[in-house]
């Protein structure tokens, strides 16, 4: 685990991150009264803000997983919805007290200056942001621009692709985000090429999902773009990427990489995916406000896609001209260093082995229940802390949606239904780092009910 910041461990967090936003940049005497006004008004509740527990020494990822009186410690960082076991945090995450108190802080500092800060030093902040979510993505800095989501990111890689010629080919997959899907099947209508969907199996693994997809490679060797998923919205499954691209690569595909789940749900940085273009969320598993995503585009891969309509980039070097996000969240965007300090000083890895030893508690007692159908992957390399089922047999959107509310109202367990797998609809669960083992045991009560 990497030490904690000690704006983080000292609590104060509003005074410091405050006074770095406006302190070096406006340096006015409205903003000087600002700090201190924020300080003191604050200093009451940061105060109250608790540390986050030292990592006990010589311990791996997956021992400390399955430490409670740590994990509870770190759930001190969080406040929790009561009456209720929320196992539904794919949505959009959480914003630890810390990162929280930052967010409001930027948002006083941002409402406060209006115009003044937008116009004069909204720039730079920008560029700090950016360039430290692509150091924490192992990118450079030139090669990421924040969105507001990775839907955004996305949706503009598909729309933007200009490298189409007659008789192409588009791939996706029923695993695949829904809109991204669709958006696939609007591109191949629009740009008169052949869209190709690749079914993978309810349960799977990384030999099979790779085979599948050469397979696919093999039999329509027309084939130009492909969108492939880093994890699945739907049930968690993982897909070998790196493989996977690298066989695409060698027959002329090129791949935009779906990372909307994955980064702060898995440790990995860029480069262990072998991609040109991907798309992130940072409101997810990393923990920043939501309203933040980011655009990953290689070096020398912007010539396929166009600058957004009304952007110009004729060197074809500028990977935020694939964008326009126009007026977005001043203070979302500046509270993403302290988001990725957060994530950072828990851990990437201890996260990712935290959650999964979450879903392995549901998933090994649900597995021994005859009624009981568990999708995704069925090996670790497959697997994430997200995780999906449905009682065997019940696939129908109706089937999931029933099931759903019996979750909540009989068994207090708050979950949500996945559509657009070939197989059927089915319940995601997805805990957080701050859920206990006590309360996925309140899951396991209730498929033992069903």
């Amino acid at each position: 685990m990497s030490e904690v910041p000690e704006y983080l461990n000292r609590r104060r967090v509003l005074k410091a991150l405050v006074a770095g936003a406006v302190g070096g940049t406006v340096g006015t005497l409205a903003a000087t009264k600002l700090v201190h006004a924020s300080s003191e008004v604050a200093s009451s509740v940061t105060a109250k803000l608790p540390q986050l527990p030292k990592t006990p020494k010589n311990i791996s990822p997956e021992m400390l997983a399955k430490d409670e009186s740590f994990w509870a410690q770190v759930a001190l960082n969080y406040d929790k919805v009561q009456g209720i076991v929320n196992l539904e945090h794919g949505y959009w995450g959480k914003m630890s007290k810390q990162v929280q108190e930052v967010f409001i802080a930027k948002t006083e500092m941002v409402n406060t200056q209006l115009s003044v800060y937008g116009r004069r030093h909204f720039k730079d902040d920008l560029a700090h942001s950016t360039n430290r979510a692509a150091q924490a993505l192992g990118a450079e800095n030139e090669e990421v621009v924040l969105t507001r989501n990775a839907t955004e990111s996305i949706h503009n890689l598909m729309r933007q692709y200009n490298n189409f010629e007659v008789n192409d080919t588009v791939l996706f997959a029923d695993i695949d985000y829904p809109s991204f899907k669709d958006t696939m099947r609007w591109l191949a209508k629009t740009q008169n090429v052949e869209p190709v969907e690749v079914i993978l199996p309810a349960q799977t693994n990384q030999s099979e999902i790779l085979d599948i997809y050469v397979k696919a490679f093999d039999k329509h060797p027309n084939l130009k773009l492909m969108l492939l998923t880093h994890v699945s919205n739907q049930h968690g499954l993982i897909l070998p990427v790196a493989d996977i691209a690298k066989a695409a690569k060698m027959r002329g595909i090129d791949v935009i990489c779906d990372c909307a789940q994955s980064w702060g749900l898995l440790d990995f940085t860029i480069a262990d995916l072998n991609v040109d273009w991907a798309g992130f969320n940072l409101h997810k598993w990393i923990g920043s406000p939501v309203g933040v995503g980011a655009l990953y585009m290689k070096k020398g891969s912007l010539e396929k896609i166009s600058p957004y309509p009304g952007e110009i980039d004729p060197n074809n070097t500028l990977v935020n001209k694939r964008v326009h996000t126009a007026t977005s969240n001043f203070a979302s965007i500046l509270t993403v260093p302290a988001a990725i300090d957060f994530h950072e000083s828990i851990g990437p890895a201890n996260k990712e082995a935290r959650l999964r030893y979450l879903r392995n508690l549901w998933v090994e007692e649900a597995k021994k229940l005859p009624n009981i159908e568990v999708l995704g992957g069925e090996d670790d390399a497959s697997s994430t802390g997200m995780g999906a089922f449905r009682i065997k047999g019940k696939v129908s959107l109706d089937d999931a949606k029933m099931l759903q509310q019996r979750l909540e109202n009989e068994f207090n367990v708050f979950t949500v239904v996945r559509v657009g797998l070939a197989s059927g609809c089915c319940i995601r669960v997805t805990p957080q780092i701050f859920i206990s083992a006590e309360e996925i045991k309140q899951l396991i009560l209730a498929l033992k009910s069903l």
